[in-house]
């Protein structure tokens, strides 16, 4: 059985995720911070919840310990982010603490969960980390005329996710017996892309899952230290 932990799993990507992957015969963990709604989702599912701020170390830490003392550990999605819009709806907050908020829990908060898994992925016959990223993080991507990417200015959000690219290609060579993958799962409608689910002009959440699910159940053969979108990789 592939046990596996989710980040800012009760709601959107994160809970449809969990939802392909409990279907798939993973034990699942879904990973949130508010209580209520955590355990709402995972009984749901037919998952199980763990309490987890990936901006509060001692949170991240104990929740890695509960998954520690029920079993182990063999895949992490690091979904968990936020992107703060600005006070009239449009743009994005720039001022210092909004930004360090966004680094802190996009890409800190990456290095955070990840740091309290390995000991437990280490232990695993398949480990896998699969990092939620974005092609508006992606060189490539936003220099392409084709790619929605090119059109829309993301300064801090898209330079978070550069950043979890990044962290995604380094602990792919620092820790090579664990697989490292970023997939950007396209634009979605969910809370992060724009209010309530449904009103952001994005496709559904159930079908941005779908490649976030896929590299989380990569075997043994599976790739690492690699950028992958629905149709396959993606340029960084």
């Amino acid at each position: 059985m592939t046990t596996t932990l989710i980040t800012g799993a009760n709601t959107g990507l994160g809970l449809e995720t969990a939802r392909r992957l409990v279907a798939a015969g993973h034990t699942v963990y879904v990973g949130a911070r508010d209580g209520g709604r955590g355990r709402a989702a995972a009984e749901e599912l037919g998952a199980r919840f763990v309490q987890i701020d990936v901006t509060d170390d001692d949170s991240v830490v104990a929740a890695l310990a509960t998954i520690e003392q029920q079993g182990g550990l063999d895949v992490l999605v690091n979904n968990a982010g936020i992107a703060l819009r600005g006070r009239d709806g449009h743009g994005e907050m720039l001022d210092g603490p909004s930004v360090l908020r966004v680094f802190d829990t996009n890409a800190v908060g990456v290095v955070r969960v990840t740091e309290a898994a390995l000991p437990l992925l280490r232990r695993s016959d398949n480990p896998v980390v699969v990092n939620v990223s974005s092609a508006l993080g992606s060189f490539w991507a936003t220099h392409e005329e084709s790619r929605p990417a090119a059109h829309f200015p993301s300064i801090v959000y898209g330079s978070s996710k550069a950043a979890v690219s990044m962290l995604t290609v380094q602990y792919a060579k620092a820790v090579p017996e664990v697989k490292f993958n970023a997939v950007e799962p396209g634009i979605t409608a969910t809370r992060l892309g724009g209010g309530d689910p449904g009103s952001h002009p994005g496709r559904p959440a159930e079908v941005s899952a779908q490649v976030v699910a896929r590299l989380a159940m990569i075997g043994a053969d599976g790739p690492t230290g690699t950028f992958h979108e629905d149709d396959g990789e993606l340029g960084w």
